[in-house]
């Protein structure tokens, strides 16, 4: 039995019908591009061939084209490969781990947030394939026999760790992805007039009948997917933690980086999410299915891991005077006030002090405030990995080493060339692809909106009737 709220708000404004589901989530790929898509992907590709200029300069005149040192070699390049890899964790959290919990709001939001996932690890795969310097011998990092050229692997070492953690949640994520899409691509291939346009989708949705059986395995199936991509959620990033925290460098040698990276991720994640989605949700005019509701639930994950991350700050600090180890302890002094103090009290405003606004209800619900101060934690969960990462290579044990770190353009070029290449893939996926669930938001719309429409329209039961046009079953491809 289900119980609906007589007092939550309808995760489905606007009176929508199984048919307006259809017609205003298809007219995106349908129809020609707007004027407002087009804009945004010209920007983007700005963007990309800052990106491919950047990476050809990379390889043609080396890694020597970049700020790094002697003392600082993990730099910039490091610090965006992590920022990536947080973005890429909200995607299947809300997509898997709300799943298993049966949160209907992911309904509207997890399509756009799975390709968010698919395409930030595409970005943070290129910095460490970039790193290596020679990136055509990337292929040596897997387990490969020796009769290859190079000697195996070195499976005590957590950058190998990270080589199977993220490839592993590629695939799962590009799985589960897919496999999501194809009840929606079915649909639009039975709309579809043009004969490529029925090919190409035709051949996406790999025959699907939406017979009964088929609906039970995909959700079988889906279920599956899961269960196995939300370990996943929380192991990457912890292995990507152990990487700094299995060294010796004061400020990296730390037992609770796996919680707090994970947590930081999620935080990071959501609020590229809440980025994204406030831009698509008034590109496609699709205010009615990314609602209020909607922002205001995310707003409160921000809120819970935002605290999370501002207690790891201080229990750091805490941690470091209870050791008792002169250097740890002076890592953290200079990260607050050494050379880079501007860096780290930028990371504590945004991440900090920001998200706290988000007690207010007013401004939880706001589309301006929210948007502002999700691209403020965007900023700050960069500076906080290039605090982690700078400040503690750049004053290490022996000050004879000691160094400053300033990116080059080069630098620069790559990782706004990085967000370029994010939003043009992301701007591709919504036009041509289905960037709201259908069949899950159908799946809702009764107890998510036609039921409190019927109550509020009728005065009737919150279990009254369905209006006569909502009585399609939400499992047909129409």
């Amino acid at each position: 039995m289900q119980h609906v709220s007589p007092i939550r708000e309808p995760l489905v404004t606007g009176g929508k019908t199984y048919h307006d589901i259809t017609q205003d989530v298809c007219r995106q790929v349908e129809a020609k591009p707007n004027i407002r898509w087009a804009a945004a992907l010209a920007v983007a590709l700005v963007g990309l061939a800052i990106f491919l200029y950047s990476v050809y300069r990379t390889l043609w005149y080396g890694i020597g084209e970049w700020g790094l040192n002697k003392t600082v070699g993990w730099a910039w390049d490091i610090t965006n490969f992590v920022w990536w890899v947080g973005i890429g964790h909200a995607g299947t959290l809300i997509s898997a781990i709300l799943l298993l919990f049966r949160q209907k709001w992911r309904t509207s939001i997890n399509r756009a947030a799975e390709a968010m996932t698919i395409f930030a690890v595409i970005c943070a795969a290129m910095f460490p394939v970039l790193h290596m310097g020679r990136p055509w011998l990337a292929y040596w990092v897997l387990p490969l026999p020796n009769t290859f050229g190079s000697l195996w692997v070195n499976f005590n070492s957590p950058l190998l760790w990270d080589v199977f953690a993220i490839s592993t949640y590629f695939s799962v994520s590009l799985v589960f992805w897919y496999i999501g899409l194809i009840p929606d691509f079915a649909t639009i291939r039975d709309r579809a007039t043009g004969p490529i346009a029925r090919r190409a989708y035709a051949a996406l949705s790999m025959g699907w009948t939406g017979s009964a059986k088929a609906w039970s395995r995909y959700e079988t199936v889906s279920l599956i997917l899961a269960g196995l991509a939300t370990p996943l959620v929380l192991s990457v990033h912890t292995i990507v933690s152990m990487d700094f925290a299995t060294s010796v460098i004061p400020g990296w040698h730390t037992t609770i980086f796996p919680p707090y990276f994970v947590a930081g991720a999620i935080f990071s994640g959501f609020a590229m999410v809440l980025t994204l989605m406030i831009i698509t949700r008034k590109v496609f005019f699709l205010e009615d299915y990314i609602t209020l509701e909607h922002v205001e639930s995310m707003n409160k994950v921000i809120i819970l891991t935002g605290s999370i991350v501002g207690i790891a700050y201080t229990t750091e600090f805490f941690i470091a005077w209870y050791s008792g180890v002169e250097y740890e302890q002076y890592a953290f002094i200079n990260r607050a006030f050494g050379p880079y103090w501007w860096a780290y009290w930028s990371m504590m405003t945004c991440n900090v002090i920001t998200p706290q606004l988000f007690w207010f209800r007013k401004i939880r619900r706001s589309l301006t405030a929210t948007f502002i101060i999700s691209i403020f934690v965007n900023i700050g969960m960069w500076f906080e990995r290039f605090v982690i990462i700078v400040t503690s290579l750049h004053r290490d044990y022996l000050p004879s080493s000691w160094a400053m770190f300033s990116p080059t353009i080069i630098d620069i070029g790559v990782y706004v060339g990085t967000i370029g290449l994010f939003f043009t893939l992301f701007l591709l996926f919504a036009k041509f692809f289905p960037v709201v669930n259908m069949a899950e938001v159908k799946a809702i719309l009764k107890s998510s909106s036609e039921v409190k429409h019927a109550h509020t329209s009728h005065g009737k039961s919150m279990h009254g009737t369905a209006p006569e046009s909502n009585t399609n079953t939400p499992h047909t491809n129409e």
